[in-house]
């Protein structure tokens, strides 16, 4: 079973990947400052985005502890895999991102906008692996310790909010720092001359992340 620091440090490894999407918020943001012309339109942004992020997360992992309130924990692993590597592929023939709105919005639709792109990106489940082995781990990992944690829902919620909270954080200072580099030293034009495809990066990032989450 996972090590306690590792399964941290997993959980902000990932917070800062996902900052670092310009898919996941940061472009919005540099865009609504772009067209307002003012960095504080960049920094306004932000807290939304960053809500937004961390509800999808707390979504998925609330979703979980219901499941695992019927299912066993190795079964739900074995869900958790299906569920990365099926999004995976799906990510991979299928590019649609949500859509709604022009780029005047307020705080609200941010939020909104947020969540559906953390949602459509599979954010959440790539955190679940790792929540999971704390959770499991903090019962004894197997036997007993895993029964007891199948039956409490998975271990204590307090730690569902403890991996969104520090996700968050994590993800939001990344992406503050990326949108102020990007808006206030670079602009966008090295983006168009240096662009790969992330959605490539994305998807491979889901199917190993399911990988390693059946190797656990």
């Amino acid at each position: 079973m996972m090590d306690h620091s590792w399964s941290w440090g997993a959980i902000v490894l990932l917070g800062a990947w996902h900052g670092i999407n310009p898919g996941m918020g940061w472009l919005f943001a540099v865009a609504l400052g772009l067209q307002e012309g003012k960095g504080t339109a960049v920094w306004r942004a932000l807290p939304p985005l960053a809500l937004g992020h961390g509800l999808a997360i707390a979504a998925v992992l609330l979703l979980a502890v219901l499941v695992g309130l019927v299912v066993p924990p190795l079964y739900l692993k074995w869900l958790v895999v299906a569920a990365l590597l099926g999004f995976g592929v799906y990510r991979l023939v299928s590019h649609r991102h949500p859509r709604f709105g022009g780029m005047r919005v307020g705080a609200r639709d941010l939020t909104i906008w947020s969540f559906l792109m953390a949602s459509a990106h599979g954010a959440g489940l790539m955190v679940l692996p790792f929540v999971l082995g704390l959770k499991l781990s903090a019962h004894g990992g197997g036997g007993h310790g895993a029964h007891m944690a199948h039956m409490a829902g998975i271990g204590d919620p307090t730690l569902d909010l403890m991996a969104t909270l520090v996700h968050s954080a994590t993800y939001l200072c990344v992406t503050a720092l990326v949108a102020w580099v990007v808006y206030d030293r670079l602009g966008l034009r090295p983006l168009r001359q240096a662009w790969f495809n992330l959605d490539l990066v994305w998807v491979a990032a889901l199917l190993l992340t399911g990988g390693l989450t059946a190797l656990i």
